[in-house]
């Protein structure tokens, strides 16, 4: 920097103080604290304009450890007892995955043990027989894929043990935005137009998403600030998954074009909308082996046991 001149550092837009983030979709800077502010504001905007809770709700939250679940939980523990007489549980599923597991289901605890919250935690053993770990040793699979798929079921079966009117997931706008992606390069038409938030889906336990307007860079500033998770392991199965790649290609769309993934869930909801007028949703039958909702004869998690036990 030349002598005499001196640095400009940016300041927040709403009171002047030293600014820590910039959002180049919406062109504004913020500090510590109208971060924190805003987000939270957004997460209370979401849950009330898209009806995601309602007074005598028992609300599911899908709590992983890490940082996405761990904020969504921390700030749904401070603005839902602001507006709504709604109950929070949190779950945890533990897929078996040595290494990791371990530290992320710990951070898990001590963070429900630090909010007062009931914590309900279900294993992919308890509930299959086995482990991810092992599963994938002996059948090699997409691990995310059929990670995904379980630990799918095995949510909503603790979300209904429970007796849970939704589960809340922490996927965030960047999540979203990649989701979108990935159904279009799939060719995925029906599953692009889903909507598990809808009351309306007869046998499903609904599903919410309250971080869906916040991106991850906010999420995890809010979480170094708040003290909400220290640093913990990367799954290692992650780096194997469509989404990583697709992941790449939605950041770096971001960094071109500032406003991109919102624009992506934008058209995404608006294509929603308009299905609802064209489609006539499908009927609701059930699973022939466990008896959950599905849209085929069996459901896709004990479609994947059958076909693994059929190897074996």
């Amino acid at each position: 920097m030349p002598a005499g001149k001196k640095e400009c550092i940016p300041t927040c837009d709403n009171c002047g103080d030293p600014a820590i983030f910039f959002d180049p979709g919406l062109q504004r800077h913020l500090c510590e604290r109208h971060l924190c502010l805003g987000l939270e504001h957004r997460v209370t905007r979401a849950l009330t304009r898209h009806n995601m809770v309602s007074d005598g709700d028992r609300i599911a939250v899908g709590l992983s450890g890490g940082k996405d679940s761990s904020v969504l939980l921390s700030v749904l523990s401070l603005v839902i007892p602001e507006h709504w007489d709604a109950e929070i549980i949190a779950v945890t599923v533990d897929e078996g995955i040595a290494g990791y597991r371990e530290e992320t289901i710990q951070s898990a605890v001590s963070l429900t043990q630090q909010l007062g919250i009931p914590h309900h935690i279900v294993s992919f053993q308890s509930l299959f027989g086995t482990t991810l770990d092992s599963l994938l040793i002996a059948h090699p699979l997409r691990a995310c894929t059929a990670c995904g798929i379980l630990r799918k079921k095995a949510l909503s079966d603790a979300a209904r043990e429970i007796a849970a009117t939704s589960i809340a997931t922490g996927h965030n706008l960047d999540d979203a935005a990649q989701s979108v992606l990935m159904n279009y390069f799939r060719g995925d038409f029906e599953r692009l137009l889903r909507d598990s938030s809808s009351r309306e889906e007869r046998g499903f336990i609904r599903r919410i998403k309250p971080l869906h307007e916040v991106n991850e860079k906010e999420i995890t500033l809010y979480s170094m600030i708040k003290g909400i998770t220290g640093l913990l392991p990367e799954c290692p199965y992650a780096t194997t998954a469509f989404r990583a790649e697709v992941r790449t290609l939605q950041a770096a769309i971001e960094y071109h074009y500032p406003g991109a993934s919102r624009r992506i869930i934008t058209g995404q909801e608006s294509l929603n909308e308009q299905a609802k007028k064209t489609i006539r949703p499908g009927t609701v039958s059930y699973c022939a082996s466990c008896g959950d909702p599905c849209s085929g004869p069996v459901c896709q998690a004990c479609g994947l046991l059958a076909g693994l036990n059929k190897r074996d």
